[in-house]
């Protein structure tokens, strides 16, 4: 299989489907394409029809792009492992916040781009992006309150995935959050496939200027 990706330091969606094949050691090949330069899309679409990353590859040629879709085949081609939880209810439920986080918080994504390598705390808190973190924090406290943690539903799943590149921001941005979401954030970022990925965006060197908060 080949996971066609973009940018460690700044691409969110190429993130969460990195971080389940590491964490679950599922075997790939890595195909990193920089963003915002003049080939990219030509690049990305000998891959993906979409034009976009990520996009997973199978041995056959078959392609499956968007992030969500590439976990749910994850997850459907690799039934040993957890990557939503077994019970349920408890699966109903991550599915729920993943599909929340796929197509919510665009106040938070428009003002707070992911961008490991940069550190500004207190930028872009507007009353908008203040109730996505609000939102967030809520999501995260109840999970872990009904799982017992240390992840959203117990063990580390798509779910975490999925809100991985919101850590990343919560790193990068520092909005204020309660003490169970800090420590939660503290963990997906001491995660080794998370720590791996931090690792190698802050070794890139590319820039993508509208990803760069001006000071």
């Amino acid at each position: 299989m080949k996971l066609v990706i973009g940018d460690k330091n700044y691409s969110s969606w190429s993130m969460r489907p990195w971080l389940l094949l590491t964490h679950f050691g599922i075997p790939f090949d890595e195909v990193l394409i920089e963003l915002d330069e003049p080939g990219t899309k030509t690049a990305i679409l000998e891959y993906s029809s979409s034009g976009k990353v990520p996009c997973l590859v199978a041995d056959d040629g078959f392609a499956v792009w968007d992030s969500l879709a590439i976990a749910e085949t994850l997850a459907d081609r690799h039934p040993q492992h957890a990557l939503w939880p077994r019970e349920p209810n408890a699966r109903a439920r991550a599915r729920s916040v993943s599909a929340e986080m796929h197509s919510g918080f665009g106040a938070l994504r428009n003002a707070l781009p992911m961008n490991i390598r940069l550190t500004r705390p207190g930028v872009g808190n507007t009353p908008d992006v203040l109730a996505d973190v609000a939102r967030i924090d809520t999501l995260w406290r109840e999970c872990l309150a009904a799982s017992g943690g240390p992840f959203l539903f117990g063990e580390f799943g798509i779910a975490d995935a999925m809100y991985a590149p919101v850590v990343m921001r919560f790193n990068s941005y520092a909005p204020k959050l309660s003490p169970e979401a800090a420590a939660y954030a503290g963990r997906v970022t001491a995660l080794p496939a998370v720590a791996a990925w931090i690792a190698a965006a802050r070794r890139e060197t590319h820039i993508v200027k509208d990803d760069e908060l001006a000071p």
